[in-house]
């Protein structure tokens, strides 16, 4: 997955759908991603450059890129591409696999399992993520990791979501393990 994530944020994206996410207890499969990129990617954190918000994508590929956002959510990514030339995947929805009890505590809100996790700032709050696990390489570290597991069989495209119109909003970016839809952030990709 290293080598991937270094070539290609777009062809490596997908390929970490059926991944688990694991820290502690804890445990999901992945089933919803986001590819960002610049220098073409006007709805990437780093388009107009390195600021102290995203310098982590302009690291290591296989690292958390872990952000606040909206005043209230933070979101994880994997960092993609050679150091110097950002890129992410952001990480939008898993499927719960162990430690469900503790992301329901984390996620009194949630009134279904379905719930718990179907989107960027549910799954950082269930897996109890902030600014302290940005930078931590998701492929060796033993306090937050992913694990390669079996991939889907099928991958649904589309754009990708909460983009502002002219931004990046019609770069068919966002990849969905069509199988398991349910877990999966809406609106949901056609196809």
């Amino acid at each position: 997955m290293l080598e991937l994530l270094r070539r290609d944020v777009l062809a490596a994206a997908p390929k970490l759908l059926g991944w688990v996410l694991r820290t502690g207890d804890l445990s999901a499969r992945i089933v919803e991603v986001e590819a960002y990129r610049t220098p073409d990617d006007p709805g990437c954190h780093a388009h107009r450059g390195q600021t102290p918000r995203c310098a982590t994508m302009f690291g290591e590929p296989g690292h958390a890129y872990v952000y606040f956002t909206y005043g209230n959510h933070w979101m994880l990514n994997v960092v993609a591409h050679d150091a110097g030339n950002a890129a992410a995947i952001l990480i939008r929805a898993a499927e719960p696999l162990t430690g469900l009890e503790a992301m329901r505590a984390r996620r009194p809100k949630a009134k279904r399992d379905e719930d718990l996790l179907s989107g960027p700032g549910k799954l950082a709050a269930a897996f109890g993520l902030d600014g302290r696990h940005d930078g931590l390489n998701l492929l060796s570290s033993s306090e937050l990791r992913l694990e390669p597991a079996e991939p889907p069989r099928n991958i649904l495209t589309g754009t990708r979501i909460g983009l502002a119109l002219g931004k990046g909003d019609e770069l068919p970016w966002r990849f969905v393990d069509a199988d398991r839809l349910r877990w999966v952030s809406r609106p949901h990709p056609r196809g």
